[in-house]
């Protein structure tokens, strides 16, 4: 070994033993912080804060837990009103190695990520525009709204626009024997607000308004 390479490996051994110690500290302390120190006092802040959103912001009824205002479920019969559609898939019971369509399935959030010029995407909402216009008893020609056929980036949507509420309510007063105008009373008192007045649209959660509609007038359990 020549003098120079001794001297080297001689002088950058106690250099390398000098930055191992505080290498260790500083991985130990930011492990300590981000990893236990923060997310408990995000969680303790949260909970004392926001209790009810910081527990799901969950929905009872009778006692019993029936979903979260976060998320949307998936209603297919004409007495209660439809949510926005879905494109999150899961694991075919049929075949594990598959993936079939499982609307409002939250451990699969996700949009279809189809552009406006994909044909799949617009042969979609072309079904979706018969059927809404179907099941609504709605003229061939009439204006279907947006949410109405084309799913949320996050396929989780608790609401619906108060335009596509009010275009199912007739169906809902049919199907239940209700008033039109009692319909439209429980729309207006589901309808939340602009976000601080400016942000978004106003809006309807479905699953709160359509457990209000059985208190009302109950029917036989909705499919979810």
């Amino acid at each position: 070994m020549s003098t120079h390479h001794f001297l080297v490996s001689t002088l950058a051994a106690p250099t390398m033993r000098s930055l191992l110690r505080p290498v260790l500290v500083s991985a130990v302390f930011f492990m300590l912080l981000t990893g236990i120190a923060y997310p408990l006092a995000t969680t303790f802040i949260g909970t004392a804060l926001f209790p009810e959103q910081a527990k799901g912001s969950l929905i009872q009824r009778d006692g019993q837990v029936v979903g979260s205002r976060q998320i949307g479920q998936y209603f297919s019969q004409p007495a209660y009103f439809h949510g926005r559609p879905s494109a999150t898939v899961g694991v075919d019971p049929a075949d594990p190695s598959q993936s079939i369509a499982q609307p409002y399935n939250a451990a699969a959030s996700g949009a279809g990520n189809q552009g406006v010029l994909s044909s799949s995407l617009l042969d979609a909402v072309a079904e979706r525009s018969k059927a809404y216009r179907l099941m609504n008893g709605l003229a061939e020609d009439a204006p279907v709204p947006v949410d109405a056929v084309t799913a949320s980036a996050s396929g989780l949507d608790p609401h619906i626009s108060v335009a596509n509420a009010r275009l199912q309510a007739a169906r809902i007063a049919r199907m239940r024997d209700m008033p039109l105008a009692q319909v439209q009373v429980l729309i207006d008192r589901y309808t939340q607000a602009r976000q601080w007045g400016v942000l978004g649209e106003p809006r309807v959660q479905v699953l709160e308004l359509n457990l209000a509609l059985d208190r009302v007038k109950s029917v036989q359990p909705a499919v979810r």
